[in-house]
């Protein structure tokens, strides 16, 4: 059992001011009575988000800050270091709350007291078709949604900083998140797990979160993430699983059903094809929409060669050739 704690928001952004103003109007429509505090870190931005600020400031405790790029995990420190609050909760800027957002985690830590936790993300409803598919492809159990740990996996939960309550104890324990990017989330979550700290999944304190807008941007956040995973498995042994090597596996075998079915036998192509009809089915099913259904199955390879190839290809550089991950790949990581 634990006392009311105060929560400090920790937001991030880079040339978004357009999210902030959503996510801030999100802010304003929460069901939670006690006060809290919202933390904005401007992370380098040439398009500042100052004005739209300024214009919620009377009805929102705001601080916002201006610094230079130095990538979303160090601003986050910057502003935890900052924040009154003794519990952090970190969102990225492209996210909405629902109403009962906060509720649900306060209530959940009166109970069951814990120093990290992680919640889902979802599509609005008023999201786009393609913003759902993509949605779908990262959330789906089909797919890679439950590569990150299993919900009642109370030890071994990553969460993600779209979504993400971090204790100031565990922050102070631990010194925040490091200079790499994209995978700077796991590896705070392991770090924190070393130093005695426990991790955990709250239902229902789930954010939407809109993602990348476009095939491109997808596909590249997607790669990056691929490439990343090797790293983080070699600083972190422990948690390396097995279910990281579907994606690559799933490329492979694509491409063995594709010259299998037209050089042996065309059959060779049904267990692909059965398991593209179980996503399209799933998804049109659960967003009510074939047309969703549709791009689920074009964002599912995207997902899965970007990553799966990607994911291959650091393993060699990493693991076979021993190279060092920031001189390999130094857009992984900000200085």
């Amino acid at each position: 059992m634990k006392e009311q704690v105060f929560f400090s928001f920790i937001i991030p952004v880079y040339n978004r001011p357009q999210e902030v103003r959503e996510l801030l109007e999100s802010f304003i429509k929460l069901e939670y009575e006690n006060d809290f505090e919202i933390v904005l870190i401007e992370d380098g931005s040439t398009q500042t988000s100052k004005s739209i600020i300024e214009s919620f400031q009377r009805n929102l405790d705001i601080s916002y800050y201006f610094k230079e790029n130095s990538g979303p995990g160090d601003s986050r420190n910057y502003g935890m270091q900052r924040a009154k609050g003794d519990y952090f909760i970190i969102l990225d800027s492209d996210c909405i709350l629902p109403p009962h957002y906060l509720n649900t985690v306060s209530n959940y830590l009166k109970k069951n007291y814990i120093d990290c936790f992680g919640g889902a993300d979802a599509a609005d409803k008023n999201f786009s078709t393609l913003q759902k598919a993509i949605n779908y492809t990262m959330t789906s159990f089909l797919t890679t949604g439950g590569i990150r740990g299993s919900k009642k996996s109370i030890n071994k939960f990553e969460p993600r900083s779209f979504n993400m309550g971090i204790s100031k104890e565990a922050f102070t324990a631990t010194n925040g998140f490091a200079k790499i990017h994209p995978g700077e989330d796991p590896d705070l979550t392991q770090r924190i797990l070393k130093v005695g700290f426990k991790t955990t999944f709250i239902p229902n304190a789930y954010v939407y979160h809109k993602r990348r807008i476009s095939w491109r941007k997808f596909y590249q956040q997607v790669k990056k993430f691929g490439l990343v995973r090797p790293i983080l498995n070699k600083w972190h042994p422990q948690a390396s699983k097995i279910t990281f090597w579907f994606p690559s596996l799933f490329v492979f075998f694509t491409l063995f059903t594709i010259l299998g079915s037209g050089f042996i036998n065309i059959f060779i192509c049904i267990p692909l094809l059965l398991y593209l009809i179980l996503l399209f089915i799933d998804s049109s099913v659960k967003n009510k929409s074939l047309l969703i259904g549709m791009l689920s199955v074009f964002a599912v390879f995207i997902q899965f060669f970007g990553y799966g190839l990607a994911f291959v290809k650091s393993n060699y550089y990493i693991n076979i050739l021993k190279r060092d991950p920031e001189k390999q790949f130094p857009n992984l990581f900000f200085k």
